[in-house]
C-alpha cells in the first residue's frame, strides 16, 4: 500500500488540499449532531451483490462496530452499475450518519472517468470516514502456459506482439480496474499489442482463463486465491508495495523492474456530504476496533486481503491519489465503461 502521512484529524488543511467533500460538513458546528448517537440501527449500504468482496468487507465488521457503537449495525445491498447506484444513494442521504456506504473506492474513483454518456456520483464529495480492507492485484495466467516468471512472460508477449497478434487478456467488464491495471502494466513495458476480452464479471473471465482460452488478466489477491492454491492459475507478480503474504513467493513488480506501478484494489467507509465531524470520528473509532480484532485480521489475511483501519484523511488521500493515477490512465488509453 502506498505511503500515507498521518495528520492532525481532519485538518483544515486537509479540508482545503483535497477537496473530498471535507469542508462545510466536516467543519466542527456544521450539520452538528442532536443529541447522542447512534439511538438506533446504522445501516451499511453496498454497491454489489453479497458474497463478493465488497459485502465481506461490510459483514466482517458489523459484530464488532455493534459493540462499540451500541446499537445494530446492518448491510443493505444495492448493486447495479458497478456500485454507482450505492454511492448515488448515499450522496443523497440525510447527513445523520445513519446510512454508510461501504464503497470499493477502486471502482468509485473509475466511474467518473469510464462513464463517459452516463451521469456518475463524485466520490471526492463523500465524506472518507476510514480504510477496511486494500488488496494487491496479481497478474495471473493458466497453469498450462509455457512461462515460468514475468520475464518470460514479458518476452512471450512482445513475441507474440511481433508476430502480429499479441495476447489476450480478459478483465470482468469494459472500464473496470483489472482493464485499466493491465493498460497501465501494457504502457510499462514498451506497449506491445494486448486485446481486451471483457466478460460479465470475474467469475466467467476466471473460467475461460483457467482453461486458456485467454491468457492473462488482473485481480485482486483474494479473487484469484483459491485458484493459485488449487493450481488451475499461477502468479507472475503482484502490485502492492510488499508481498502478498498469503503468496509470499510472488515478487511485487517493483522487485521485478516494472517502475511506477503500483496499484491496489481499496474499499473504504464513506458517509454522505455534510456528515458531523462527531459522528466521523465515532464510526472510525468503531472501525479501527472492529480491525483489531485477532479473528477479524485472520479472516481477513487467509483471503489474501490486507486489514485497514487509520483515519479518516488517509482514506481522503488515497482516494485522491487513485482518482488521479486512474484517470490518467483511463483517458490516456481511451477505456471506456459500458
Amino acid at each position: 500500500m502506498l505511503p500515507i502521512e498521518s495528520d492532525v484529524y481532519l485538518s483544515r488543511r486537509i479540508a482545503l488540499q483535497f477537496g473530498l467533500g471535507l469542508g462545510a460538513g466536516m467543519l466542527p458546528g456544521v450539520g452538528a449532531a442532536q443529541g447522542a448517537w447512534p439511538t438506533r440501527a446504522v445501516t451499511l449500504v453496498v454497491g454489489y451483490p453479497p458474497g463478493g468482496q465488497t459485502d465481506f468487507a461490510g459483514r466482517i465488521l458489523t459484530a464488532g462496530m455493534q459493540t462499540s457503537l451500541g446499537q445494530g449495525v446492518v448491510i443493505d445491498n444495492k448493486p447495479g452499475a458497478n456500485g454507482n447506484i450505492a454511492t448515488d444513494f448515499i450522496m443523497k442521504a440525510p447527513p445523520d450518519g445513519y446510512k454508510l456506504l461501504v464503497g470499493n473506492g477502486s471502482n468509485m474513483v473509475l466511474n467518473p472517468h469510464t462513464y463517459r454518456n452516463t451521469a456518475m456520483a463524485d466520490p471526492l464529495k463523500l465524506v472518507p470516514i476510514g480504510l477496511l480492507l486494500t488488496s494487491s492485484l496479481m497478474l495471473v495466467v493458466p497453469s498450462s502456459l509455457p512461462v515460468k516468471d514475468l520475464t518470460e512472460f514479458i518476452a512471450w508477449v512482445k513475441a507474440q506482439d511481433k508476430a502480429g497478434s499479441g495476447i489476450d487478456y480478459a478483465s470482468g467488464g469494459p472500464g473496470s480496474l483489472v482493464q485499466t491495471a493491465m493498460e497501465l502494466f501494457r504502457e510499462r513495458i514498451g506497449k506491445p499489442k494486448m486485446n481486451h476480452v471483457p466478460y460479465k464479471g470475474s467469475s466467467p473471465a476466471m473460467t475461460d482463463l483457467i482453461a486458456g482460452r485467454v491468457n492473462a488478466m488482473f485481480d485482486a489477491s483474494s479473487v484469484v486465491a483459491p485458484f493459485l492454491k488449487s493450481g488451475q492459475l499461477k502468479a507472475l507478480m503482484s502490485t502492492g508495495a510488499k508481498r502478498v503474504p498469503a503468496f509470499p513467493d510472488v515478487p511485487t513488480a517493483t522487485e521485478k523492474g516494472i517502475k511506477d506501478f503500483q496499484i491496489i484494489s481499496f474499499i473504504g467507509l464513506y458517509g454522505p456530504p455534510g456528515l458531523n465531524a462527531d459522528i466521523v470520528k465515532k464510526v472510525n473509532t468503531a472501525m479501527n476496533s472492529a480491525l483489531k480484532d485477532p479473528n477479524v485480521q485472520k479472516t481477513i489475511a487467509e483471503r489474501g486481503d490486507d486489514a485497514g483501519g487509520g483515519t479518516p484523511e488517509q482514506l481522503a488521500e488515497l482516494t485522491r491519489h487513485y482518482y488521479k493515477l486512474l484517470g490518467e490512465v483511463v483517458r490516456a488509453n481511451d477505456i471506456r465503461a459500458e
